[in-house]
């Protein structure tokens, strides 16, 4: 008798229809928390809106791939919050599925599905997936770059090799941090001694190849611009000379929030992995994973020593460990544990997205210091309040000094014009490179301040007229105040 080649079929198809069931369901409910918690865009959702209205190769602090996706979601559903988070809500449960199938390639059906919950349970892709970031996409290069990495290092084909290279460039397009990606591939090639023969064919030269061809414009724009994105860089991480030095309050807090970000029990089963008595490095499943995790791991860790590093910047890292734990700990037959460090985090996730409702029913009250949610909120009430000013002043131009509150007006208000006090000659947003304020319009500007007073602004107007102090009170202990001023002939900062 023959064997059935579709014996195994069925219950992979079984398995995938289930995940993507749960990974649905998940996504409505992420959907309907956004409409029950009555959030206003977050700071860099207003921001990247603004830069989808306007395309370009390249912007301040990021490449261009967030505000070409948020472009084509608002011509798919609309010009609203939803469609700004589409991103978001689509690429997290999207990568999740990826996931899932890298662990079905590497091991079998259970891991890869409890590895897709894992990672789409996990407190921080929870969060993430609330908002629209630029970590949405590279996590899901990443993820499918590490599946068409493993296949490629199966078959090695050149074809492969340049699929592979167009995930790598998207995710290079997506955020910087994907070079870290190349890295650990390379990594990867070397450790194995197919790989090393493969570094000796043209197959993964000409997929570097192609990411590059891919990235060029961007970095052509940064050159256009005198490489903002690259400077943008070194100062959030501090590099320079004489700004580094040991920061262990830095390290503590990194080393939190990553706890925080893949759960405490699969964050125990991480560590357990890394450090158990028998290495992984000569078993080439677990040595892939190990390759596509500790590394970065490490580069952040170092970064936030002896820098700062946010506590997102190691995100990446939970693409593979989310496998790696999960294998790691169904090879121990310990599959209770990894059940339960899942559901845990589901519980957790459930309890962020409910935190303003578990404050209430404790009979407590929201307010500034106990709403995680306090930066999305206020904001429509502050454009609100602002809005009969500018219908007021129909020839003025729009001007605000802080980027924050300009991301929220631009968006808010959709003035025909805006440009950024940028009287300090260093530039520390888009705003500032693309739109500061000129001495060629001689129109009025309305200009509207996180200040209560003008300070040395006035000072560069002929006419200068307070017209408005507006306070939008959020909580009684947080408020969001502007002031509102009238000011004509721009004589230069």
């Amino acid at each position: 008798m023959k064997p059935d080649r579709n014996a195994g079929a069925a219950p992979q198809r079984t398995s995938l229809m289930s995940f993507i069931a749960i990974v649905l369901a998940l996504s409505l409910y992420r959907v309907g928390v956004i409409a029950h918690l009555g959030l206003d865009p977050y700071v860099d959702e207003a921001y990247y809106w603004g830069w989808a209205q306007s395309l370009d190769w390249g912007y301040y602090s990021k490449p261009p791939m967030i505000a070409a996706l948020i472009a084509g979601s608002i011509q798919l559903f609309g010009d609203h919050l939803l469609a700004i988070k589409a991103p978001s809500l689509i690429l997290y449960p999207a990568t999740a599925v990826v996931i899932r199938q890298l662990g079905c390639t590497l091991f079998d059906n259970r891991v890869g599905f409890w590895s897709g919950l894992a990672f789409l349970t996990m407190p921080l892709t929870a969060t993430l997936g609330l908002f629209v970031s630029t970590d949405a996409p590279l996590l899901f290069f990443w993820a499918l770059g590490m599946l068409l990495l493993w296949r490629t290092l199966q078959r090695g084909t050149v074809q492969q090799w340049v699929g592979l290279g167009v995930v790598c460039g998207l995710g290079l397009m997506s955020k910087y941090t994907m070079l870290a990606f190349v890295g650990s591939a390379f990594l990867v090639l070397l450790a194995d001694a197919d790989g090393r023969r493969q570094l000796t064919r043209p197959g993964p030269w000409i997929g570097a190849l192609v990411a590059l061809a891919i990235l060029t414009p961007n970095l052509w724009w940064n050159w256009q611009h005198d490489f903002p994105t690259l400077r943008h860089t070194a100062e959030i991480t501090r590099i320079g000379v004489g700004e580094r030095g040991w920061n262990m309050d830095e390290f503590v807090e990194f080393v939190g929030a990553q706890l925080i970000s893949f759960g405490p029990l699969l964050m125990a089963g991480l560590l357990w992995a890394f450090l158990r008595p028998q290495p992984g490095w000569v078993e080439p499943r677990f040595r892939f994973l190990l390759l596509f995790s500790l590394p970065l791991l490490v580069i952040v860790s170092l970064q936030a020593l002896t820098g700062r590093a946010n506590g997102n910047w190691s995100a990446p890292v939970y693409v593979s460990a989310s496998v790696l734990v999960i294998a790691f700990l169904a090879q121990r037959a310990r599959w209770k544990l990894a059940i339960i460090a899942v559901a845990l985090n589901a519980v957790l996730g459930i309890a962020v997205y409910h935190w303003p409702d578990i404050v209430q029913l404790a009979g407590k009250t929201l307010n500034g210091r106990n709403d995680p949610y306090k930066r999305a909120r206020g904001w429509n009430e502050l454009v609100g309040q602002v809005r009969p000013q500018l219908a007021a002043h129909p020839d003025a131009v729009l001007v605000g000094d802080d980027r924050e509150l300009l991301a929220q007006l631009i968006y808010g208000l959709r003035p025909s014009r805006y440009a950024r006090w940028q009287a300090d000659p260093h530039i520390i947003d888009h705003y500032g490179l693309t739109v500061p304020l000129g001495t060629t319009s001689g129109d009025p500007v309305l200009f509207v301040s996180i200040r209560p007073d003008i300070g040395d602004t006035g000072a560069c107007f002929e006419s200068v007229e307070k017209i408005a102090d507006v306070d939008v009170a959020v909580y009684q202990n947080f408020h969001r105040r502007v002031s509102i001023w009238l000011l004509k002939g721009f004589k230069g900062y």
